[in-house]
This record gives structure tokens, sequence and C-alpha cells, in this order.
């Protein structure tokens, strides 16, 4: 499974200049880059974010130069960073920033916390702005990518809000960097939008894809019927709890949440992030059983698994699921048809995997031939696919509303869009399908962040 904790190091930053008499004083800075850091480590270290501090590097705790930079380089290293968030306690030094940059290359961040303190007799300490300019630059020289927290005071909710960001990003970055997964069985034969590049994948972005042979997996669903009987009992109770069945699926329910413990053996077995799968050909003829219901359950766990095979769609998902640190769920809601009065909603669907927690609390669940119907809570969504086309990989992304529209089988959403045509548009002019992933809240500021940090990967914003 992903992990959606990350570690970051934490770096305060004095520029190592000769002291003057009154102004710029180092003693200010280094006290305050110890104190930022505190606050910085008490405000936003949790179960999800751990950080790595440079205390003990040198007597002040505060990097001036090079040479201190070299025994962060070592500390960080040893700790496996995720990225690293720098603060301007004076002027910063950009040229001992960017070596720690340029030798870890993982996301950093660069901060300066607003100049405040101004004297009677004009006299002031810090001029943190001013440094982070150069800072800047020095990272641009380099090649490094970066982000930034505008200059603001810790408590601004500039910071909360960009600094949340930042952690989003690292996660995703992360998580995008170190991918494996899982195909089950191949493309449906009609479905030739789905194509991609597994070498590509690999050589790019370093996207490891493991077959896995139907075969296999239909040896492993039938050892799980035959041995597993007690937790296929309580599967079989738990979708009874939750939905308005029709006549044909009842029969089939243990065989449904079969796949449920098929899946979890795969993650496990195989050590994956994500699953591509192949579901409504394939596997009603090897088992006798749709696997649905099963993305829904395993959806709620915590397990992203796509449909029809569809790989990009799955590293969409991984990349939304990220971008809110795990504690939103993806779904694949493919463009599928207009409103019939409303020219800018569509209605995103799909046959039944969508997690069961994404229902409308007004929504009646049903289960017909073991698939789900229900339509998904009211929200802002946010819409997006990754997606290559001669070789060239971009992800388009934008947002959506909830509305409201005619009843229809299936899991789906009614989406109101800015300006419909458009994304109508795009997904016929290409190079994208209409198989789209959405993730409740509006991510589009993380995934424009995140495309910095992946060189070969173009963002494609329709919210401009």
């Amino acid at each position: 499974m992903l992990s959606y904790r990350i570690k970051l190091g934490i770096v305060p930053v004095r520029r190592d200049v000769t002291p003057r008499p009154g102004i710029f004083n180092w003693e200010v800075a280094e006290r305050r880059g110890r104190e930022l850091t505190e606050a910085v480590i008490a405000r936003y270290g949790d179960e999800q974010t751990e950080f790595v501090d440079i205390k003990g590097v040198n007597p002040v705790d505060v990097m001036i130069n090079e040479e201190d930079a070299q025994k962060i380089i070592e500390r960080f290293q040893a700790e496996k960073v995720d990225g690293v968030f720098f603060i301007n306690a004076n002027f910063g030094n950009e040229e001992a920033i960017g070596v720690v940059a340029a030798a870890l290359k993982v996301p950093v961040c660069i901060w300066a916390p607003l100049d405040d303190r101004f004297d009677p007799d004009g006299m002031r300490y810090t001029d943190s702005q001013c440094g982070i300019f150069g800072v800047s630059r020095m990272l641009q020289r380099r090649n490094i990518p970066f982000s930034h927290i505008e200059t603001c005071r810790l408590d601004a909710p500039a910071f909360e809000r960009d600094f949340t960001r930042f952690e989003n990003v690292v996660c995703m970055v992360r998580n995008f960097r170190t991918l494996k997964v899982a195909q089950v069985g191949m493309r449906p034969r009609p479905f030739c939008s789905v194509i991609f590049n597994e070498g590509e994948l690999m050589r790019k972005f370093d996207i490891r894809t493991i077959p896995i042979n139907l075969a296999v997996i239909v040896d492993k669903y039938n050892r799980i019927l035959e041995t597993r009987k007690e937790e296929l009992e309580k599967g079989k109770e738990l979708l009874l709890s939750r939905y308005e069945m029709d006549d044909l699926t009842p029969p089939l329910l243990e065989k449904v949440y079969a796949f449920v413990l098929l899946y979890e053996e795969i993650f496990e077995e195989y050590g994956v992030g994500a699953i591509s799968a192949e579901c409504w050909t394939a596997m009603q003829l090897a088992v006798g059983a749709m696997p649905c219901t099963a993305y829904s359950v395993l959806a709620d766990k915590g397990y992203l698994i796509s449909c029809e095979s569809d790989m990009h769609a799955v590293i969409t998902m991984v990349l939304l699921a990220s971008a809110t640190r795990g504690k939103k769920i993806p779904f694949l809601g493919e463009f599928t048809v207009r409103h019939p009065e409303n020219e800018n909603a569509e209605l995103l669907w799909h046959c039944g995997p969508f997690a069961y927690s994404l229902k409308a609390p007004d929504s009646k669940a049903k289960n017909v031939n073991m698939r789900q119907w229900f339509r998904v809570k009211d929200g802002s969504y946010t819409v997006a696919r990754f997606e290559e086309d001669n070789g060239v990989y971009r992800i388009l992304n934008g947002t959506a509303k909830a509305t409201t529209g005619p009843y229809t089988f299936g899991t789906y959403l009614w989406a109101e869009f800015d300006g419909l045509e458009r994304w109508e548009d795009k997904l016929i002019d290409g190079p994208y399908i209409h198989h789209c992933v959405e993730v409740e809240g509006d991510v589009t500021a993380e995934i424009a962040e995140f495309c910095r940090y992946i060189p070969m990967l173009e963002n494609d914003p329709m919210d401009r």
C-alpha cells in the first residue's frame, strides 16, 4: 500500500557575514532561527509528518556555511528525508542552501519570515525577504526545483496554506518516485484507449509495473474460497447490511467478497502501491463473479484499484490520494453523458467501484448484478487525468461541483463545470480519454507544484 507519512528536514539558516555593530545581529538571527524551528515542529509535527532538525551540527543549531551543509547532508541522507524546509533567519545563505538541495534531490521549500523588528533609533536586525530572493536565484541557476511560502508570520493563514501544500506535494513526489503497480490481466479487447507504454513509465519515471497472469489470480481466488470461509461469511453479512439487493446477487456475495481477500493478498505479496485490473470480461468468465463491489470495500480500506486495465487512471488515483495525504478517497468517474438540461453538467460514472463512504446520505444503495448503485455525496471535486501521447506525459486537471441530475444506475456524480464544452474539446482533441479521476477538494495547486519536481511531466490546467 501507499504511505502518506513523510519525513521533513528543517534547516534554519543565517548569512555568514562579518557582524556590524547594532544591525544584522548574529545572535538575533540565530535565536530567531531556533525559535521558528521549534514552533514549526510543534505546530506541524504529527503522526503523518516527522521532522529531522539540525541540532548539534554546530554550536548554534543554525546553518551558517558549507561546512555545516555537508554535515546536514550526511544527517538527512542517513534519516532518508523526503523533503527539506529552509528558514531564512536573516539573509540566509544561498550557497549553503544550494549545496544541501543539490545533494539531496528531494523537494525543498524556502521561507522568509516577516521582518517585523524596527527599533526607535532606526535599527533593524533582519533582512530575511531580501535574502530569499538571492536563495531563489541560486536554486534557479543550479536547476533545482523548489517551492516557497510567501513572506509572512508563522501564524498567518498564508503560511498554513502553503506549508500544508508543500507537505502534500512531498507526499505525492515520494509515492510517485517509488511507485510499483500490479497489472492484473490484460486490457479488454475493444479498449485501445487504455494502451500504455510500460517501458517509458520505467525509463522516465521509474514506475514499475508487475504483470500478474490471470491463471495465478484464479488459483489464489479458488484457494480463498476453500480455506477462508469464516472471513467470507463475515464479508457477505457486511454486504447484505449495506445494500438493497436484486435476486441475482445474494447467492454470489461470498464470491464477490473473495475479491477483497484476493487483492489484499496481491498488495501484500507483490509490495505494490496500486493495481490496474481487468474486470468486466475475464473475471466473470474465470470465476463466475464480478469484483466491482469488492473494489468499493478495498477503496475504503485504502487500496487503490483501477478497473478496465487503465494504468494511467490508477497512477492518477495515486497522485490525488497522495495530494490529500490519504484523507480523501479518489474514484474513477468517467465522462459519460451530458446533463439533459444543464449545459455545463456531466455524468461522471462507473458501473460500481466507488468507495461506499462516498455515497450521498440521501442516496439509496442498491446492488444489482454484483454492482453498486448510488450517487456520490455533494461537494467540490478535483478532476484529473495522467496521460501520454508520442512520449509526452501530461496531467489534465480542473475542478467541478456536484449538482442535481437524473437518477441512473451504477455509481455516479453529476458534476457542474465552468465551461463543460472546453472539457469536451480537450478530451476529444486529445491526448486524453474520458476516464478521469476525481477526489474531494481542490488539489490543482498541489498538482501544479508537483509537476515542478517531475521534469518530464507537464501540468495541463483547465481552470485558468
